[in-house]
């Protein structure tokens, strides 16, 4: 199962530095598709969820920029009050950690991006219990 790759990249957390990430991936012709920022003083992880990681992070590290591929899963939960609450409930069920996690609506689809300590085993229990797991390929242009 081919499940979502994030492209996560160490930062200096300073005015700007966003704004560089964001030219070298579009000067690489990559489309970001979900950002998240998450800073503990002067550091901070910023990860993509991108139409190519691979190339992505070839872009960043040939700027000298320290980044990795993180699994995560991409579900799809009905947009509408609960939905998450199904999600985070299945797993809790199943003693699975949401290490984590974020969200974004698209054409009226609402995707949940899930890092989880043990993806091919939160992937089998989501889909179990009626989740859709969506691949990269399957991910809103």
């Amino acid at each position: 199962m081919n499940d979502v790759k994030l492209v996560a990249a160490f930062a200096e957390n300073k005015p700007g530095q966003v704004a560089h990430f964001t030219k070298i991936l579009a000067s690489a012709n990559i489309n970001i598709r979900w950002l998240a920022v998450a800073s503990t003083g002067p550091f901070g992880v910023m990860k993509f969820l991108v139409s190519d990681p691979e190339m992505a992070c070839q872009a960043l590290k040939h700027e000298g920029f320290v980044t990795k591929l993180v699994d995560a899963l991409a579900i799809e939960v009905p947009d509408k009050p609960g939905g998450l609450h199904a999600v985070a409930d299945c797993l809790a069920s199943h003693n699975i950690n949401l290490d984590n996690a974020s969200g974004f609506i698209t054409n009226n689809r609402a995707i949940m991006v899930l890092e989880v300590p043990d993806a091919a085993r939160a992937r089998d229990v989501l889909q179990k219990q009626g989740f859709r797991v969506l691949t990269q390929m399957e991910l809103p242009v």
